[in-house]
């Protein structure tokens, strides 16, 4: 089902299905795998350009050297700007902890005052994903397998995903946004 809320077109899926991120267990695969780089728009593009010697320093070398080859971002099979890969692989802007968890470059670097940009909201608004047309914007719920302990613990807490995503979506849309989503649950939940 889909809901209107201003131009934006939100599936229920997000009231219905649970999530919380559960690093643990998936290890950040979210930035290693897939078949393209996470969406970026233009102006996050040029945001990681300005802060780009302050993210560097907790970049990988091959993550370095893979966009000063290939540049921050390229075209995916949608003609959509992506964040460049490290030979088609993981992110170029992933690094490892000592427990082999992917984690991203930009939001280290952000969270050490080097940075203005947290990470791409594509990445902070996962497991939603954004679609656009000339009228709406599409708020979908995007299932991918990686994610399954992710479900499971969310499940076993009761998390919606917009809830677990209420920082994200504020960035995405603003404060009156989310509660008119909050709005939304309600009626849809007292429908059904």
């Amino acid at each position: 089902m889909i809901i209107e809320i201003n131009d934006k077109l939100v599936s229920t899926e997000v009231f219905d299905r649970k999530f919380i991120c559960d690093l643990k267990s998936c290890k950040g695969a979210c930035c290693v795998e897939g078949d393209a780089g996470a969406p970026v728009t233009p102006e996050e593009i040029e945001e990681i350009r300005q802060s780009l010697e302050g993210i560097k320093p907790f970049m990988r070398p091959e993550g370095i050297a893979a966009i000063e080859k290939d540049g921050l971002s390229y075209k995916d099979d949608f003609y959509e700007d992506v964040v460049t890969l490290v030979d088609g692989g993981a992110c170029s802007f992933v690094y490892f902890d000592e427990k082999g968890t992917a984690l991203c470059a930009i939001e280290k670097a952000h969270k050490e005052g080097k940075s203005s940009i947290k990470k791409p909201l594509s990445c902070h608004l996962y497991p939603i994903r954004i679609t656009k047309s000339k009228m709406f914007q599409m708020v979908n719920y995007h299932e991918w397998d990686i994610c399954g302990a992710a479900c499971v613990l969310g499940e076993t807490v009761g998390m919606p995903v917009y809830k677990f995503l209420k920082d994200p979506l504020i960035r995405a849309y603003g404060e009156e946004f989310y509660k008119e989503l909050e709005e939304a649950e309600k009626l849809w939940r007292h429908s059904n």
